[in-house]
């Protein structure tokens, strides 16, 4: 005879014993109690009982044993944990305790520079807690690849404390969410966490990011943006309708997801996906959005990194994904302007100011013509000289 439900599911946990995770166990049970073991149990102990007591009382669920197996976690993923535990356990709980620490700062929400994007797995605070130290342009807060089918709700209530009260100084805070329809219900309870853009993955039509961006209109965010990856053949033909959709702040490819779906190898020399990289270049230009490239996967390849980055650049990309911090400089690095573009960028720009400043209608400096996309390029130039 089958148990029945409650029987089945008396038990339930979330978290870790992962450095900076722990690891929370929560049990219906007659009598409540809590149990509490921590590596830093002799400074902290009291007030992580504090933090765990406080966070069931507003998850109404005092009435459990808890069992708590911390590892110097801070109090965000604390929180994040006994949440998700208390979830699994009741399905029907409403209550989230995810309150914003870090004010929102509206010099973050930018549509310039976006060299860098760290991908960060979402379900592991070692790697979130630090991010900002790295100086990327963008922090991704991974829940797809990064994170086993069974731990996406604990992710996705990890995510929504991290981005409540991590600083991660001036980089764009994104987050990217399972592929649709899961990714829904990814930026449902995302969209008014403070999250600067969602990365869509496997985009394949200009319809599945109209839905996204209709849902956070209807959540009423008007300044959350969208970067739809395209990672398969029929991607790739879509992409100069789906960079046009609404709220499309860049369009990027997946470059491993690509050549698999074409039956290619992805190779170092890169020319299985030239064609198809070269046509988000196009699609994001005429959209009038960013290009960026695919990751490098080899962390412990320097040379490797910058010899992608420039072949990335001289297609018309303007940034690269990384999965290491250690991957940032090097980027930075290969894709900054050499001294040459610097000087004839000023000279540009000094020379089309001056042609205003006097009423001339036509500019030129060396006998050549300057037009406004020439004087646009140079700007940018400048522009990626300063952030350099």
């Amino acid at each position: 005879m089958q148990e029945p439900m409650m029987k089945r599911r008396i038990t339930a946990s979330a978290g870790t014993t992962e450095r900076a995770d722990c690891h929370i166990t929560v049990q219906e049970a007659e009598q409540p109690s809590l149990t509490i073991s921590s590596k830093v149990q002799v400074t902290y102990g009291a007030t992580l009982r504090h933090e765990v007591t406080t966070a069931l009382a507003a998850l109404e669920a005092q009435d459990l044993a808890v069992w708590v197996d911390d590892q110097g976690a801070l109090p965000y993923t604390v929180l994040a944990r006994v949440e998700a535990a208390v979830r699994r356990l009741r399905p029907t709980t409403m209550a989230s305790l995810a309150v914003a620490q870090v004010a929102p700062n509206q010099a973050h929400r930018r549509t310039g520079l976006l060299r860098t994007r760290l991908y960060l797995p979402g379900n592991t605070p070692k790697f979130i807690i630090n991010a900002g130290l790295h100086k990327p342009d963008a922090i991704i807060l991974d829940l797809e690849d990064a994170v086993a089918p069974s731990e996406k709700e604990a992710a996705r209530i990890l995510v929504h404390h991290a981005l409540a009260a991590v600083d991660f100084g001036k980089a764009l805070r994104t987050v990217r969410v399972n592929s649709l329809p899961l990714g829904l219900e990814d930026v449902r309870l995302l969209a008014t966490a403070g999250v600067d853009a969602f990365i869509l993955p496997k985009i394949e039509q200009m319809d599945e990011v109209v839905t996204v961006a209709a849902l956070l209109d209807g959540l009423g965010v008007p300044e959350t943006r969208l970067i739809p990856i395209i990672e398969s053949a029929r991607g790739v033909l879509n992409a100069p309708l789906i960079a046009a959709a609404p709220r499309v702040l860049a369009l990027t490819i997946g470059l491993e997801d690509y050549t698999a779906d074409i039956g290619a190898q992805r190779s170092a020399a890169g020319r299985e996906s030239e064609w198809a990289c070269s046509m988000i270049v196009n699609a994001a230009r005429a959209a009038g959005v960013l290009p960026l490239a695919s990751v490098y996967a080899n962390v412990d390849d320097a040379a490797g990194l910058q010899a992608y980055t420039q072949h990335m650049k001289s297609l018309g990309f303007e940034g690269i994904g990384c999965i290491h911090p250690r991957q940032i400089e090097g980027v930075h690095r290969a894709l900054m302007p050499t001294a040459q573009a610097v000087a004839h960028a000023e000279q540009v720009v000094v020379a089309y100011e001056a042609a205003l400043a006097a009423g001339q209608g036509v500019v030129a400096l060396n006998g050549k013509m300057i037009d406004a996309p020439v004087v646009a390029r140079a700007r940018k130039v400048l522009a990626w000289q300063i952030s350099s």
